[in-house]
């Protein structure tokens, strides 16, 4: 799909405050990696993580998204009371009822008009969002949306590692595990706008998807434990994106190599973004990296790395910017900005 009226205001985030190095999860597993025979340090080595954030116990999911979209609708400089939809694409969740969304709408205090959902699609769910919103912007319904997402890793994680620990584990059963050692936690927000509203003129060109749920189980996951078939995940999703980047050469102006100059891809670790470069033969350089400080934290990954990437100063206005997604089910998303 393509949009002519789409308008990114701004982009927030907020950050998970306890610090948790590879190193310090290696080490509470060492006794079940002597026990299975598994190298010291296995974490680091494989996924190029060095640390990531966990929130202080207690913290509830929706509290932190809160806080990141008030700090994006302050960002905007948008009046709450114009804002027509809020979308939370969270994979944590508080509760099973009510919606994440509606959580973080009371919180907000958004006006009654506005409408608010939850909408999930593992680590696309974030670019799905914007998608969602954007056709009602584009349609003329609303003028202002925000996406939200949070994400919480600390709980699982340790559940994992005190599992391995159990005399039944095996080495499979570790390397089963072993994307859930990746996840870290983050919270983020976007507020978008019609284009003839927009303060500085971040445009959102259009998107392409494509699905394969032909592998839906390779990554399955509840709140307690993730199971992950890494191998062939990493082998499908990658043949996914070779086929949906052809279809966004189709379908989007611009989608090449020489017109795209920044990659904003969704963060697993090194193996995976080294596969997806590869394939898609993409530059590396051109690539934002954030898994080495933040690890695995899901639909939050790719606007946080974008997020990163504006503050940084590495993207700046009027630069070609490409949203890539790989999310387990499997679906692949990719999308054209224009800063």
């Amino acid at each position: 799909m393509r949009f002519q009226h789409v308008a990114i205001e701004s982009v927030a985030y907020e950050l998970a405050p306890r610090r948790v190095s590879s190193s310090q999860l290696e080490e509470q597993l060492n006794g079940a990696l002597v026990r299975m025979r598994l190298p010291p340090k296995p974490i680091e080595l494989l996924t190029g993580i060095n640390e990531r954030g966990f929130w202080e116990p207690g913290t509830r999911v929706h509290e932190v998204a809160t806080r990141a979209a008030r700090k994006a609708i302050a960002q905007s400089g948008v009046d709450p009371s114009r804002i027509g939809l809020l979308v939370n694409t969270s994979v944590c969740k508080d509760y099973l009822e009510p919606s994440m969304a509606a959580l973080v709408h009371g919180d907000l205090a958004l006006p009654a008009t506005c409408r608010n959902l939850d909408v999930a699609n593992a680590c696309l769910g974030f670019i799905n969002g914007i998608e969602l919103a954007g056709q009602m912007i584009e349609a003329g319904v609303i003028d202002y949306a925000v996406i939200v997402d949070g994400e919480s890793a600390g709980e699982i994680v340790d559940t994992t590692i005190k599992r391995l620990h159990q005399p039944q584990s095996t080495s499979q059963d570790f390397w089963d595990n072993f994307a859930t050692l990746t996840l870290g936690s983050a919270a983020v927000a976007m507020v978008l706008s019609r284009a003839e509203l927009s303060k500085n003129g971040h445009r959102v060109n259009g998107s392409v998807a494509m699905a394969d749920t032909a592998n839906n189980r390779l990554c399955l996951g509840t709140s307690e434990r993730m199971v992950t078939d890494s191998t062939r995940l990493l082998k499908a999703g990658v043949s996914l994106a070779r086929r949906t980047w052809s279809e966004a050469q189709d379908q989007l102006p611009n989608w090449n190599h020489a017109g795209i100059q920044h990659y904003v891809c969704h963060q697993v670790g090194k193996a995976h973004l080294a596969a997806l470069c590869q394939a898609l033969e993409i530059e590396p350089a051109r690539c934002h990296l954030t898994y080495p400080n933040f690890g695995n934290v899901g639909p939050a990954a790719v606007p946080l790395t974008l997020a990163l990437a504006v503050d940084s100063g590495r993207i700046r206005a009027g630069e070609h910017v490409a949203l890539m997604g790989i999310g387990s089910g499997l679906n692949v998303a990719m999308m054209s900005l224009t800063w």
